[in-house]
């Protein structure tokens, strides 16, 4: 019972992430009225989330949590993170290119054949096994997510094809994968420090690349903008550290296959989020599309439980 309990418990954390960083196409867009560049907007929402997490971290530091030192993680784990860092700031970067020069339903349906990539990379890997039921929840959620993306399209709709973008999408979906695959690696420092480095790198990173392309003002802008700046601290918070740490968790405890096929319910949540605050109506065929990736994310739940019933109980590396 507590094994089912704790499955369940990570999928709802996964759907959480998933949630919030579907509140990033309604925020971002709002933050591109008001002026942002998309590099810069990676800058910001990296940095505030970093910043938040690292607070949090020296919070639970004063109420007797160990930290673990960097010097006492192995050089293997510090050149996964290093690399993940890397991988991190490439996704961030290549998905706001993506949605500049191409249309976003085509953007998102390069970028959302990660999980798929996952599970070939996982199989090849010798992690994870694919049964029956993780090929049925995994071809049902990318079957959903393919409805949800293009069923709000119609006959009068034009999808803006254009080379930069699609590769751009595609290079997300391989440095999302990759992330995916390479937390394994940092497994033994707690999530809250991995993330909270994998954001400071990314800010550092994205923030050279925003001036070398645009110029240093693009990212002093949001000083200038009281509501813009107000923005970008929510971003921060609910949009990058609490997602991705939880993302992170989620990684850890239900491994990469249940997670990719899970955090297929994120374009779900965006298209109903830009139907309630950008009027951008939900189609039956929309709505149909979200039911069977919810259909999906049971299946994946339901086949992980019959595992674990006949396994023994093993933490999660690096824990919560």
């Amino acid at each position: 019972m507590s094994n089912d309990r704790s499955g369940w418990a990570g999928a709802a954390v996964v759907l959480i992430a998933a949630s919030l960083f579907a509140s990033l196409g309604v925020l971002s867009r709002t933050a591109y009225d008001e002026g942002m560049t998309p590099f810069a907007f990676v800058t910001w929402r990296a940095a505030v989330g970093a910043t938040g997490l690292w607070l949090a971290i020296s919070l639970a530091r004063t109420r007797g949590r160990a930290i673990v030192r960097w010097r006492h993680t192995t050089p293997a784990a510090r050149r996964s993170l290093g690399f993940a860092i890397v991988v991190g700031t490439g996704l961030n970067l290549a998905i706001f290119t993506a949605f500049d020069h191409t249309s976003i339903a085509l953007a998102l349906l390069v970028f959302y054949t990660y999980p798929a990539i996952v599970a070939g990379a996982s199989v090849l890997l010798g992690r994870e096994a694919l049964d029956r039921a993780r090929v049925a929840a995994l071809g049902l959620a990318l079957a959903g997510m393919v409805t949800v993306v293009l069923g709000g399209t119609d006959s009068a709709s034009t999808l803006h094809l254009d080379a930069l973008g699609i590769g751009a999408a595609l290079v997300a979906a391989i440095c999302q994968a990759a992330f995916v695959l390479l937390s394994r690696g940092y497994g033994a420092l707690p999530t809250d420090q991995a993330m909270g480095a994998i954001l400071a790198g990314t800010a550092v990173i994205a923030a050279s690349v925003t001036i070398i392309t645009g110029g240093a003002a693009a990212l002093t802008l949001p000083f200038a903008e009281p509501s813009l700046l107000a923005l970008l601290l929510v971003v921060g918070i609910f949009a990058a550290a609490l997602p991705s740490f939880l993302f992170l968790a989620g990684i850890r405890q239900l491994g990469a296959v249940r997670t990719g096929i899970l955090m297929l319910a994120e374009p779900v949540v965006g298209v109903f989020l830009a139907a309630l605050f950008l009027a951008e109506a939900v189609s039956p065929l929309q709505a149909a599309g979200g039911v069977t990736i919810l259909v999906a994310a049971v299946i994946v739940q339901r086949d992980a439980r019959q595992a674990d019933a006949t396994a023994p109980l093993a933490p999660a590396p690096g824990g919560l």
